[in-house]
């Protein structure tokens, strides 16, 4: 029986989240957008909140409270500030999470305990391909293995590329499977060439090409035994879900406040039928979007096969935040248009969403 209500300790997690979002993130989401420039004190700030290292083993100095269900919510929640610097500070879990779920040893070893310590260290993770027939579960950036290294050819788009990073896991067919390697940033024959996107402008991504990158066969995630690729896709698309709905409600909260304030004919037009409708019918798909994501989230936290519902979490909520984002902008009428109020930022980023692939993970 699937239980939605948050226990204690994640209500605490929810409300100390949802007050930094409140006080932090979206007083500065404006500037950043402008400037397309991610400040370093709200990254740090945002680190003291462990998002990501009470989630890594407490071994390497995490609090081991891994739980997909708790991602979720910390995501939304970020994500109603605003969707670029959630993504920002959630970066490091793109890395750190894959290696404590299927890393050897050793790159546990030397990996997590960076993420776990008293600084900000940003992580990537290169999964999605600059091609209309894009597959995470069969990419067509290639692993060739040639005595003791992998040579990696091929290339990748919307990668997350903080200044600070030290690696990039990068995904590749590997013998016809999908495995994960670990590659540094400045690796020999790895270019970056940054992107300019359309929404997210405050996170910096950039399209990758590796022309035969040469990394040591421990550079495989997992080693001998490798990873799954489907669970880290699982994971991020949950992720994505989430953070959708987090800016839907933010979307639908600024236009439902915005309709009680303005007035036609002397009363708010939250009172005219149309308006009302639309501002319910947002309401209805937002909670919809939310059981579906916490749904997919129960069924990682379960240890389940949770493919179909990450992939429905992600699909539904993908096409809510993007019609209720547009439903903001039509709330809002002309001034929705106008960059000094929230809905075309939220609609821009919303946008994003069909072309997102695992840019967080929970």
């Amino acid at each position: 029986m699937i239980d939605f209500e948050p226990t204690e300790e994640q209500q605490l997690i929810v409300d100390t989240v949802r007050q930094f979002a409140a006080t932090e993130i979206r007083p500065k989401a404006r500037e950043c957008e402008e400037a397309a420039k991610l400040p370093a004190e709200l990254l740090a700030a945002a680190h003291e909140l462990g998002t990501t290292a009470n989630a890594l083993p407490e071994e390497f100095g995490g609090g081991g409270a891994r739980s997909a269900v708790t991602g979720a919510l910390v995501a939304e929640e970020l994500a109603w500030g605003d969707l670029a610097l959630a993504l920002a500070i959630q970066s490091p879990a793109l890395l750190a999470l894959p290696v404590a779920d299927f890393g050897a040893p050793e790159q546990r070893k030397t990996l997590l305990p960076g993420f776990a310590g008293p600084s900000f260290v940003p992580g990537s993770l290169a999964l999605v391909e600059p091609s209309f027939r894009t597959d995470p579960f069969q990419p067509a950036t290639t692993a060739r293995r040639e005595g003791g290294e992998y040579v990696l050819d091929g290339r990748k788009c919307f990668v997350p590329w903080l200044d600070g990073g030290q690696a990039v896991l990068v995904t590749a067919n590997d013998g016809g499977r999908a495995q994960a390697f670990i590659v540094s940033r400045s690796a020999k024959g790895l270019t970056a060439t940054p992107e300019q996107n359309m929404g997210i402008r405050a996170l910096p991504t950039a399209e990758l090409a590796l022309e035969s990158v040469r990394v040591p066969v421990c550079a495989r995630l997992g080693g001998d035994a490798g990873c799954d690729v489907r669970a880290i896709v699982n994971r991020g698309r949950v992720g994505l879900a989430a953070m959708a709905v987090g800016v839907a409600r933010a979307a639908f909260e600024v236009s439902r406040d915005y309709a009680k304030q303005r007035q036609t004919f002397g009363a708010p037009i939250a009172t005219r039928q149309a308006i009302a409708f639309k501002l319910a019918d947002m309401a209805i798909e937002i909670d919809g979007a939310r059981l579906l994501a916490w749904e997919a989230a129960w069924k990682l936290d379960q240890g389940q096969d949770a493919t179909r519902e990450a992939a429905l979490a992600r699909h539904q909520a993908q096409r809510v935040a993007l019609e209720v984002a547009d439903a903001a902008v039509q709330v809002f009428g002309g001034h929705g248009y106008i960059r000094d109020y929230l809905p075309e930022l939220h609609l821009r980023n919303a946008r994003g969403f069909a072309l997102f692939e695992a840019l967080t993970l929970v």
